[in-house]
């Protein structure tokens, strides 16, 4: 692969107006999964915080139970259009694709679902959000459709939720915050998962077992997995900084003065560090070509946190091997939830999440930036963040980053995603320490 695939390289990936492919369409955001349960979701956030005046539409395989959720939904969604799609009908999604001017998917695993609604949108010139957390599925993505949806003006921004808004947004204003004070670039940079309350989504583990068959079956897509620039515009052109894993153990001093404890790695990690080097590398390397990035929680901060760590560590190890062989996959299905689950609607009122960025710059300077919100973080602020994402594309296009192509939520939506989201209670905050 070459620098073709940079954003900003291509004639139509320089530019804030919207393609003229979808100046005129019947909606302007349309949930396409909106029977699903984070479908169900996002549609009743944007229909109670779309601004006046805002198309919206739903879409999925059946009218009858797509009519349901839009009566659920208050008066104000009575004339929402009804759009009937199936992944496997390609001129469906086409027309789905061709109707709206930002598409919303919730439909997964996006490895087996996602791919068809990703190459209707990059030709028709539409954008796209969605909240994969799979490698194999955004390096097909970027492979098979970067170019067309440069050439169309497209914006096919994965990763809009939990996976990876937090991760990638909260290194982005730090890398912000330091270039406006002039201290140099971003060097060994660490998220902390500081606190978390929510539970997994069956859809997570889901697509967790579809990877592990994928890269159990294929070298390439197991190489692929295991590569800390697997999502790269050119990984030839990234920096040699050594091994980078997403498994260590890390002492909190190791991280940023006063922090004490040994930190675990954070389960998401193998994913958010891919999708912000990537997003590192399609702003031409901007934060810096000694930038290191990784992603650890917190689970004490005395000397004894050495044990949960070790177990937190032992776990997901182990939690992978038995999704990896039969036998004890069989036992973990039972008891892991099952796609379309989730928490009910205290639980998801009950869930928060904060994360910390620490950084040290080429100066010698530490920051530090913070994401927190409350609401159960892969179901209630999961749908805020796809919500705002896609609103962000529709109505704040022209302060959002002169891009085109499968990008990420820093380089796709940047800083107007970011005022959305402390609109809605986010915080989301940086400090020179």
């Amino acid at each position: 692969m070459s620098n073709d695939n940079d954003p900003r390289s291509k004639s139509g990936g320089g530019t804030t107006e919207e393609p003229e492919t979808a100046k005129s369409r019947d909606v302007d955001l349309v949930v396409y999964g909106a029977t699903g349960f984070v479908g169900r979701l996002v549609a009743g956030h944007l229909a109670e915080h779309a601004p006046e005046g805002v198309r919206l539409g739903l879409a999925g395989r059946n009218r009858g139970r797509l009519a349901e959720i839009r009566d659920g939904l208050g008066a104000g969604a009575a004339d929402w259009p009804i759009l009937v799609a199936d992944a496997a009908d390609d001129a469906s999604l086409d027309a789905l694709a061709r109707s709206a001017r930002v598409v919303i998917s919730t439909v997964g695993p996006y490895a087996r679902y996602g791919l068809p609604l990703v190459r209707a949108c990059a030709e028709a010139g539409t954008d796209y959000v969605d909240l994969t957390g799979e490698v194999l599925f955004h390096r097909e993505s970027i492979d098979r459709y970067h170019e067309t949806a440069v050439r169309t003006g497209a914006r096919i921004v994965h990763s809009c939720g939990f996976d990876s808004v937090p991760s990638d947004l909260g290194v982005y204003r730090l890398h912000r915050r330091v270039a406006e004070d002039g201290a140099g670039e971003l060097t060994d940079t660490t998220l902390v998962v500081s606190d978390l309350r929510g539970g997994i989504s069956g859809g997570t583990v889901d697509s967790l077992r579809m990877q592990i068959d994928a890269m159990k079956k294929d070298k390439q897509a197991r190489k692929t997995g295991l590569s800390p620039y697997s999502l790269s515009p050119d990984s030839a052109t990234e920096p040699d900084l050594g091994r980078q894993s997403d498994a260590a153990i890390v002492r909190g001093t190791d991280i940023a003065p006063g922090l004490g404890g040994f930190l675990a790695p954070f389960f998401m990690g193998p994913y958010n560090t891919r999708v912000v080097r990537r997003s590192a590398a399609l702003l031409g390397h901007a934060y810096g070509r000694r930038f290191r990035y990784r992603e650890v929680m917190a689970v004490g901060s005395s000397s004894l946190s050495l044990v949960p760590a070790a177990a937190v560590t032992a776990g997901m190890g182990g939690l992978v091997a038995g999704l990896g062989f039969g036998p004890t996959r069989a036992l973990l299905d039972r008891v892991l939830p099952a796609p379309g689950d989730g928490p009910g609607e205290k639980a998801r009122a009950n869930g928060r999440f904060a994360v910390d960025v620490y950084a040290t710059t080429s100066t010698g300077a530490h920051y530090r930036s913070r994401v927190a919100a409350h609401g159960d973080p892969g179901y209630a602020a999961t749908a805020v963040m796809l919500g705002e994402s896609a609103l962000a594309l529709a109505l704040d296009r022209a302060a959002a980053p002169e891009a085109a192509g499968v990008l990420t939520p820093a380089t796709g939506i940047g800083q107007p995603l970011a005022e959305r989201l402390r609109s809605r209670g986010f915080t989301l905050d940086v400090e020179r320490r």
